[in-house]
C-alpha cells in the first residue's frame, strides 16, 4: 500500500496543508480543492477536531482521495491520525520517534528539515520524503538544488513559500511534490463564499505540474 501512496503523492505532485478554524471551513475547503482536481489532502493537527476531519474525510471521499497527517510531533500521535486514515504522515521537524512509528504502521513518512544534516539524518532514519522548511526562508529553489547536488538520491518536498509564481522553480529544482499552504488552502475565500477562486488555483498548480513535467 505505501508503494501505491507513494506512486499517488508523486503522480499529483500536490501536497494541500489544511489549516482551517472550524469543521465546517476543513471540508469546504477539501470540497473546493477536490473540484479543482487536488485529491491529496494533509490535514494538521492545529485544525479542531483534526481526528474526527480525517475520519469523515475518509468516509465521504473514500478512495478519492489520499489523507495524511500534518503538524504531529509525537509517536502517539502518528499512530492515533493513522488509525483515523492518514496514509502518510508529515511534520514540521525532525522526531525520529514518529519516523519510526509512521513506518513500524506500515505508513509514508514525510519529516521535517532544514539544514543538509537535519535532511541526510531524517533519511537516514527511514523518511520517504523529506520535508525542506521553511524552505522560502532558505533562498527557494535554489536552496533545494543545493541540497541535492551532495545527496542527489533524496526525495525532497518543498513546503513554505511555494506558490503558482515559484512552483514551476521548485519542481525544476528537483522537488517530487509540492507542499502547499494559503496560496491554495485559502480560507479567506471560503469566509467570504468565492469557494471557486479555491477550485481555480488548484487547477493553476496542476497544470504548472503537468506542464513543467512535459
Amino acid at each position: 500500500m505505501s508503494a501505491e501512496t507513494k506512486r499517488t503523492l508523486e503522480r499529483v505532485g500536490l501536497i494541500p496543508v489544511l489549516r482551517a478554524n472550524s469543521k465546517h471551513a476543513a471540508h469546504a475547503l477539501v470540497d473546493a480543492m477536490m473540484a479543482g482536481g487536488a485529491t491529496v489532502v494533509e490535514v494538521t493537527m492545529t485544525v479542531p477536531d483534526a481526528l474526527s476531519i480525517l475520519r469523515d474525510l475518509k468516509q465521504r471521499y473514500g478512495d478519492r482521495i489520499l489523507l495524511g497527517s500534518g503538524t504531529v510531533t509525537t509517536a502517539a500521535e502518528a499512530a492515533e491520525t493513522i488509525e483515523a486514515g492518514a496514509e502518510f504522515v508529515v511534520s514540521p521537524s525532525l522526531h525520529l520517534d514518529v519516523i519510526a512509528k509512521t513506518k513500524e504502521l506500515g505508513k509514508i513518512s514525510i519529516p521535517g528539515a532544514l539544514t543538509p544534516t537535519e535532511v541526510i539524518t531524517a533519511w537516514r532514519a527511514g523518511a520517504d520524503y523529506v520535508k525542506i522548511f521553511p524552505c522560502s526562508a532558505m533562498g527557494g529553489a535554489s536552496y533545494l538544488k543545493s541540497l541535492l547536488a551532495p545527496f542527489p538520491e533524496l526525495q525532497l518536498i518543498p513546503t513554505g513559500g511555494v506558490t503558482l509564481q515559484t512552483a514551476a522553480d521548485f519542481l525544476k529544482a528537483g522537488a517530487r511534490a509540492l507542499g502547499v499552504g494559503t496560496d491554495l488552502v485559502n480560507a479567506a475565500a471560503i469566509a467570504e463564499g468565492n469557494p471557486e477562486l479555491i477550485t481555480n488555483t488548484a487547477r493553476a498548480y496542476l497544470e504548472i505540474i503537468r506542464a513543467t513535467r512535459a
